[in-house]
């Protein structure tokens, strides 16, 4: 899992993700890593069209996305 999580943070590659919330609920999402610490993720999330802050140790899984994403930059 932490090689790509870091992989995703170098190239911004898009990652599917198995996520247990804290009210214990599973949720898949689509994100790009933009930091890693010690206990937790920044990442864009496709599904909140965010970043926000996932807790590594309810990451249940990671996998290269099946599809690409396409970010629309506004200027």
């Amino acid at each position: 899992m932490d090689t790509m999580l870091k992989r995703s943070l170098k190239e911004k590659t898009v990652l599917d993700m198995i996520y247990m919330r804290r009210d214990g609920r599973i949720s898949k999402r689509s994100i790009i890593i933009h930091q890693i610490n010690e206990g937790y993720i920044r990442a864009y999330c496709f599904k909140s069209r965010q970043t926000k802050t996932f807790t590594r140790e309810n990451i249940l899984a990671v996998s290269p996305a099946d599809h690409k994403k396409v970010v629309w930059r506004v200027s």
